[in-house]
């Protein structure tokens, strides 16, 4: 199939007439995950714990056979089934590559990595009710499995400022493409923004689309309530003292201070924290930083939280939120 954009996928998702595979590929971390969470919609919201399964291909006991047997699945009480594979990389560029098929190749199998067979049968056949979409930082294209997504699959990469992953970067195209996506998002949210201002924030990037998208999320969420956006609010968010501490938050819970900890949180999904990684961040903390006496009930709380992520028990705000809450509690 064609590669196609982020804003044509969410034209076929609103129309109802998904393709039966996705392949979303790119260093544009937020965007990859709104539009991953956006197939959601196609399902209505009282059957998506029953219809939409959320898995990483990172956790022990994925693999491309147990993909594949998800996606077959059908549906219940509903027209389709919605299965995202996230962390795809792992199947589709896979770390030590060499080593494994070193060792396999002895063995007679030919594709080493994830469970290929089961999977690849299955790209090849994909069940009509279901849409499979993988997300992935990176793919091999030498890869056999890689070679049949990328002949069956609908592509969209998302290389944030770049026109492509392998694109010769021309620093002054960059900070254009940066620029212009400051202004886009700034009259999307029906404001206005100083030129100069727009170019503070992507000199400040330097072709960093995650610290691109931060910085405007914050700059939004600071001058909230104005109609133009000046270059004194962008200075007032870029400045190394107002920063983002990516710790915040498991700071303020080792200091058992909930309402910080809770404020910290909603700056950094505001400035496009995905909370998939949010969660592993506090799944560290929990491990290595916790009291012991603490962690094994900490631990039961990360548990029932990633379960309900993966199994959209919930807005994943409010489920952070609520996991940030027992984290605090004292023993």
């Amino acid at each position: 199939m064609p590669s196609s954009t982020p804003p044509a996928v969410r034209k076929q998702i609103a129309q109802g007439k998904p393709d039966p595979l996705y392949l979303i590929v790119g260093d544009d971390d937020a965007e990859m995950s709104r539009l991953a969470a956006e197939f959601g919609s196609l399902i209505e919201d009282d059957l998506r714990a029953f219809n939409v399964e959320r898995l990483y291909a990172t956790d022990k006991g994925v693999t491309g056979a147990s993909i594949a047997e998800a996606a077959r699945l059908l549906p219940m009480m509903a027209e389709r089934r919605v299965v995202i594979v996230l962390r795809a990389e792992k199947l589709l560029k896979p770390k030590r590559r060499a080593r494994i098929e070193e060792a396999l190749v002895e063995d007679g199998d030919d594709d080493p990595v994830g469970d290929g067979d089961g999977l690849e049968a299955y790209v090849s056949r994909p069940e009509p009710r279901t849409v499979l979409v993988f997300v992935a930082s990176d793919v091999d294209r030498s890869r056999r499995l890689t070679k049949l997504l990328a002949k069956a699959a609908t592509v969209v990469e998302c290389w944030g400022l770049k026109e492509a992953k392998d694109a010769r970067i021309d620093l002054r195209q960059v900070a254009r493409r940066a620029e212009q996506l400051v202004r886009q998002s700034v009259t999307e949210s029906g404001r206005q923004i100083d030129p100069a201002a727009a170019r503070l924030l992507a000199e400040r990037a330097g072709g960093d689309i995650g610290r691109l998208r931060g910085d405007l999320e914050r700059l939004l969420l600071y001058s909230a309530g104005a109609d133009e956006i000046t270059v004194a609010d962008a200075r007032a968010v870029v400045s190394p003292e107002s920063s983002q501490d990516d710790w915040a938050v498991t700071n303020a819970i080792q200091n058992g201070d909930a309402a910080e900890a809770l404020k910290q949180l909603a700056l950094a999904l505001d400035a496009g924290a995905v909370p998939y990684m949010v969660l592993g961040q506090l799944g560290w903390f929990a491990r290595e930083k916790l009291d012991p006496r603490r962690v094994p009930r900490a631990i039961e709380a990360l548990f029932q939280t990633d379960v309900d992520l993966k199994s959209s028990g919930g807005d994943p705000r409010v489920l952070l939120e609520r996991l940030v809450v027992e984290l605090c509690r004292p023993r």
